[in-house]
């Protein structure tokens, strides 16, 4: 059985594929990893170690001493917290993923994944339905370092025949983790109030429509994508990747639904700007015909999912 390391395994994405992994791979032959010690507590089922991904020694003695297959690299400053701090969040985002693809390289490593974003678009692409090859001009760094991740995992595939591989990730909504930074993440957010019954504030205007995936869909896509012949992952940056498009004032309606009193008001703020450089929705046909993508979840489903078990976890 192939022994997989997960770098930035405790985060909203991390901490649900690496479960996934867990169920496929064992416990004993997925490691978890993120630089938080407590973080890693609730990665119980697998093995765990506090590892900092820019100690390129430590990375590299690790997936030595582990015999380490396949990486899947998570790490990264999102959208929204990287405007705060953009000089370290390029270097987070870009050094880390440089080394990634060189140590996949030298160690020959069977496989390597590597998370893009919708943040790679920017104001000037087309904002409905959005094609996989088109103007990209982000205006973040984290859009920014994403783009031009794309483009060295393309070479490395290209170059080095490093089989790396790479989702567009729309904004993904779980109810297992807390938000981590992102410009989407009131859509986690929103369902946190609505159970406590506190009024909601969104940093977003009303009619605001973004890209959506609920996290059983990305988890499902991250593991097709990585199970799927080598043949047929026919496009090496980054795939667009759908399932849903809404609005705040379409979340909200869809949350009063199940909680009749459940109350909002539209405060934008600077993610705005981020959301309005986006797009409305995504045209991830290439996915869907190179390995069969197809999403389980629309709004309606994803909510009522979410507000029958979100209760009853915890943090």
């Amino acid at each position: 059985m192939e022994r997989v390391l997960i770098i930035g395994a405790a985060g909203q994405l991390g901490s649900e594929l690496t479960q996934a992994l867990a169920n496929i791979y064992g416990g004993e032959n997925t490691i978890a990893t993120d630089i938080n010690p407590k973080s890693l507590e609730k990665l119980d089922f697998c093995k765990t170690t506090v590892l900092d991904v820019m100690d390129k020694n430590a990375v590299r003695k690790l997936v030595k001493d582990e015999n380490i297959k396949q990486i899947y690299h998570l790490a990264a400053v999102l959208s929204a917290t990287g405007e705060k701090n953009p000089l370290f969040a390029w270097h987070l985002n870009m050094d880390s993923l440089l080394f990634i693809l060189e140590l996949a390289k030298e160690e020959k490593l069977d496989k390597i994944y590597w998370p893009s974003s919708i943040a790679v678009f920017g104001p000037n692409t087309p904002k409905v339905n959005t094609p996989q090859y088109c103007v990209k001009e982000p205006n973040t760094v984290y859009g920014i370092s994403k783009q031009a991740g794309e483009r060295w995992c393309e070479y490395y595939f290209q170059k080095f025949g490093v089989d790396v591989r790479s989702l567009r990730y729309p904004g993904l909504i779980g109810y297992k983790s807390l938000p981590g930074g992102g410009t989407t993440d009131y859509a986690v957010d929103i369902y946190h109030k609505a159970i406590a019954g506190e009024h909601f504030v969104s940093f977003l205007s009303e009619d605001s429509y973004l890209p959506m995936m609920y996290m059983p869909d990305a988890i499902k896509a991250t593991l097709d994508l990585m199970h799927a012949p080598k043949e047929k992952v026919l496009i090496r940056s980054s795939y667009n990747l759908s399932a849903m498009s809404f609005s705040p004032k379409e979340i909200f309606e869809s949350i009063k639904v199940h909680y009749p009193d459940f109350t909002i008001s539209y405060q934008p703020d600077f993610r705005q700007a981020i959301a309005d450089s986006w797009p409305d929705s995504i045209d991830d046909s290439k996915a869907r015909e190179h390995w069969g993508w197809k999403h389980d979840f629309d709004l309606e489903k994803m909510t009522k999912d979410i507000l029958k078990h979100l209760p009853s976890y915890s943090f």
